[in-house]
């Protein structure tokens, strides 16, 4: 596993760099430096994990997952910093870094840490191609089968969605039906889990 591991080094320090890329070679990694977050962006790769070296107050994390993001592309990303605090941290691991690593490093530490990220990237990346399946059924829906659908995933009742809508709860019945058609969907609660799946428990509570 860790042969087939690209871990691509972005720092704007060139001896931590040169440092970090040493480690990951002698760890048995293969090592892509970037000494700038445009430069990673610019190669664009689809695969391997980011090491990123993180800066107090900044924003490289959730920099570097927008920018993919804008590429079509995600990868993991491991911030790393020589001393992490826990504001750094929390902020890291809240834009998306899946680990925060303290330097200097050693090879053991590299990789468990890796180990780890590579079992949960594989987990983001099924939730990720869910997700995209989601979206695409759901973009089959018109308006008002999707009013529907929020609703139902939100708990409505046939007659409940009918007086939201001012619509008659046969209407209802017959928006509903077309719904659950084009989703694919045997059932209600399949229905719902292709919404959460599409826009996350958070959309569906606000």
């Amino acid at each position: 596993m860790t042969e087939r591991t690209i871990l691509h080094i972005l720092d704007t320090d060139s001896a931590r760099r040169a440092r970090l890329a040493r480690l990951a070679f002698t760890a048995g990694y293969h090592a892509e430096i970037y000494g700038e977050l445009d430069e990673l962006l610019h190669h664009a790769p689809s695969g391997g994990i980011v090491l990123a070296h993180d800066i107090p107050g900044g924003d490289v994390v959730a920099n570097i997952l927008v920018g993919l993001a804008d590429r079509g592309s995600w990868l993991p990303v491991v911030a790393l910093s020589e001393a992490p605090d826990t504001t750094g941290v929390v902020a890291a691991v809240k834009a998306g870094a899946l680990d925060y690593l303290a330097l200097p490093l050693d090879i053991g530490p590299l990789r468990d840490a890796i180990d780890r990220v590579v079992i949960e990237a594989n987990g983001h990346r099924q939730q990720r191609a869910r997700a995209a399946d989601a979206r695409q059924r759901i973009a089959r829906l018109s308006m008002r089968e999707r009013e529907v659908l929020d609703r139902l995933a939100a708990g409505c009742s046939n007659k409940a969605i009918a007086r939201e809508l001012e619509i008659s709860p046969r209407t209802v019945e017959i928006h509903r039906m077309k719904m659950m058609g084009k989703l694919g969907a045997r059932h209600a609660a399949e229905a719902v889990r292709l919404r959460i799946e599409a826009t996350g428990l958070d959309e569906i509570a606000a």
